[in-house]
């Protein structure tokens, strides 16, 4: 027999037992959760919300977009796009190569016996010319295989550095340690670069008969016939101060280096004949002949010296996809009120008992208030962002701007990180709401919490290392899902959040706004179980 509940419809009773749940019925989740969506869609004020919060985001970030103009001079006032790497990544590619052909495998073979450097400085007398002999962290001397003197193709090349020692890198951004230390004429340094087939390995040596593995490297598409040889490179000295209001401030130096090899070896099919010597990357002075600050190389008596200026690594120096993005705050916080009055209302009506009695646990009516809040605001920071980050970019380079480019895969997670963070940010001030169950309150503190620390952080009002700590423990640790170029450790920059550096890994600081929403949204629920039962 079967027959309705006390309320006529609320359970399954059968001739020998009591009433069952019925997961369908009443307290079923996905029912909780369209009704909380019905509740939604029919009050104009919190759909308008949500349309104005990704309409803010669009407009603000293609006004900032549409006012950002560079210009580098010349015939059509517009700045030459940096070159690009085998990963689609803009790259930085000067340096000083005297250079073989090698069709095939083979090897180079050399020793480093010195390197020197010169720093550019301030001058004290104005026109007199003041340097410093030094060499920077990452000024580089050694041997490399690339593919041609195209700038942005593939190379691997092992090294000695100016402060970290031999090193082994490819593609630009590839970078493995070697034994550290530097080269002087009591301790120079034995180089050695075999190719077989697309795999370059780099060995080290302090004494040219004991060789240590320094690393290995793979080139898809590496051709038979390749150039391979000598070279040098010394990118600029950065120093950075703290600023007068909090941050800090960078100013770059021209710098170049000085390397002596000898003991030279090739082996393999290597042309003869003498070096060909290319000093990539150069730039001209105004009369479009005169290189600008070139590289050189001398060779005497078997003992070669290269001179180069620049750097061979990933350029992290220009706009980025996230620039056009800067309308992300304003809507957030519009997201904030909507997401706190879509809870606080039901307090402020005394219709919340009425939504807890449509769920026996009272955290699952929570719970499917947070799904909706979270897919509403998903969906419209989606949209904003769709529509922001490839329009804005465009019209970056439209105006001359030089926008890094980057993967695929980083622009999708850019485009639907952002509408994480947004979502996620959403629940928070849900959860704010339904604890402090007053709107004001509520919208101040997820302002405070999210919104704030990023403001302080990013606008250099506080000391760096302040900023990054912010960052780190703060809901405001998920806007680092905003961060397009990763900071590489083989390149020196100041790394900084005013410059768009965030000190956690993109998905692990949107793991700590998420984390900050479910405790907030755990701590709701108790509330709701011991004063709304």
């Amino acid at each position: 027999m079967r027959a309705d509940g006390p309320s006529g419809r609320g359970g399954a009773m059968t001739a020998d037992g009591p009433p069952r749940p019925d997961p369908a019925g009443r307290g079923g989740f996905g029912r909780l959760v369209r009704a909380e969506w019905t509740k939604f869609r029919t009050v104009r004020g919190w759909v308008a919300g949500m349309a104005a919060a990704a309409l803010v985001t669009v407009l603000l970030g293609l006004m900032s977009a549409a006012g950002s103009h560079t210009s580098c001079g010349g015939p059509d006032d517009t700045c030459p796009a940096p070159p690009v790497g085998p990963g689609g990544e803009a790259v930085s590619d000067h340096f000083f190569f005297a250079h073989r052909t090698l069709t095939g495998d083979g090897s180079v073979t050399a020793r480093v016996t010195s390197m020197t450097g010169q720093v550019r400085v301030p001058d004290v007398q104005p026109g007199v010319r003041r340097v410093e002999s030094r060499v920077v962290p990452w000024a580089k001397a050694g041997l490399i295989v690339k593919d041609g003197v195209r700038q942005g193709s593939t190379y691997a090349a092992v090294m000695v550095t100016g402060a970290h020692g031999v090193r082994m890198q490819h593609d630009f951004t590839q970078d493995t340690a070697g034994r550290p230390g530097g080269v002087s004429a009591a301790s120079p340094r034995w180089l050695r670069l075999d190719r077989a087939g697309e795999e370059i390995t780099g060995y080290e040596s302090e004494d040219g008969r004991r060789w240590t593995r320094v690393g290995t490297a793979r080139l898809p598409g590496l051709p038979e016939t390749a150039q391979i040889g000598l070279f040098a490179a010394s990118p600029g000295d950065l120093t950075v101060r703290r600023a007068d209001f909090g941050g800090s401030i960078e100013q770059v130096r021209f710098s170049e280096t000085t390397a002596v090899f000898d003991r030279v070896e090739l082996s393999g099919r290597v042309a003869g004949g003498t070096w060909s010597r290319d000093d990539i990357g150069a730039t001209t002075e105004a009369d479009g002949v005169t290189l600008h600050h070139p590289g050189g190389f001398h060779e005497s008596g078997g003992t070669y010296t290269v001179t180069g200026v620049g750097d061979i690594g990933p350029l992290t120096d220009g706009q980025r996809a996230e620039n056009t993005l800067t309308g992300v705050v304003i809507g957030l916080i519009v997201v904030i009120v909507v997401a706190v009055v879509f809870v606080t209302a039901e307090y402020r009506r005394g219709l919340i008992r009425t939504t807890l009695l449509a769920a026996p646990r009272h955290g699952r009516a929570l719970a499917a208030k947070a799904v909706v809040i979270a897919a509403v605001t998903f969906a419209a920071g989606l949209a904003a962002t769709a529509v922001t980050v490839p329009w804005g970019t465009g019209l970056l380079r439209g105006n001359g701007n030089i926008v890094l480019p980057v993967s695929v895969a980083a622009q999708v997670r850019l485009v639907a990180g952002v509408a994480l963070l947004m979502a996620a940010a959403a629940v928070l001030a849900l959860a704010l709401g339904a604890l402090f169950r007053r709107g004001t309150a509520a919208i101040t503190a997820a302002i405070a919490v999210v919104v704030v620390p990023h403001l302080l952080a990013t606008a250099s009002i506080l000391p760096d290392e302040a900023a990054r700590w912010l960052l780190r423990v703060t809901p405001a640790a998920g806007f680092a899902i905003q961060q397009s170029i990763p900071a590489y450790p083989q390149v020196l920059a100041n790394y900084v959040p005013s410059a768009g550096y965030y000190p956690l890994a993109p998905w692990a600081g949107l793991a700590v706004l998420c984390g900050y929403a479910a405790l907030a949204l755990a701590l709701a629920v108790v509330r709701l179980d011991r004063r709304d039962a």
